[in-house]
């Protein structure tokens, strides 16, 4: 099984609400649609360690007092395919900037476009960005290339306690 982070930079978007940092993928699992930035462990790193380093190495922002928001399993042909760590934070240093991996956009959270983003997405990301915890699992058919399977069923639990997201 794959273990991956997404991490949810907010910031504060005045009248409109708060704003959060996604990520348009230019390659790889996701290529052409939005995210969080995020990416694979690498080894003897924490989940935390994880999105700390992809969001530097993707939009070259610095990220601290990260929150652990939610634990999501995907499970592909009935087998456990990736476990998602995700993260938010207001705590943000730098300005975005693009990078082979990511075309990064402040978007304002009521604006978050679902309709370019995974299909399982509109389901818990809105809770999250509104300071929920949520653990998930997401079930796709139909093999690999994981964003070309089809999304079949889930399960959610809302406001679980997640730790210090470590």
């Amino acid at each position: 099984m794959i273990e991956t982070t997404l991490c949810f930079p907010l910031r504060d978007g005045g009248d409109d609400g708060d704003d959060v940092l996604l990520i348009e993928k230019r390659r790889g699992l996701g290529e052409g649609w939005y995210n969080g930035p995020g990416g694979k462990l690498e080894s003897g790193e924490t989940p935390q360690e994880c999105a700390v380093r992809e969001t530097r190495e993707e939009v070259g922002l610095e990220v601290r007092d990260l929150e652990k928001a939610g634990e999501l399993t995907f499970l592909l042909d009935g087998e456990e395919h990736t476990r998602c760590h995700v993260y938010r934070t207001r705590s943000v240093t730098g300005e975005p900037s693009a990078s082979a991996e990511a075309d990064p956009e402040w978007v304002p959270v009521d604006d978050v476009p679902y309709d370019r983003m995974w299909d399982d997405d509109h389901l818990w990301l809105p809770g999250v960005l509104e300071g929920a915890t949520v653990v998930g699992e997401f079930r796709f058919e139909g093999g690999e290339p994981l964003d070309e399977a089809e999304f079949v069923a889930h399960d959610l639990e809302w406001d679980v306690p997640l730790g210090n997201g470590s």
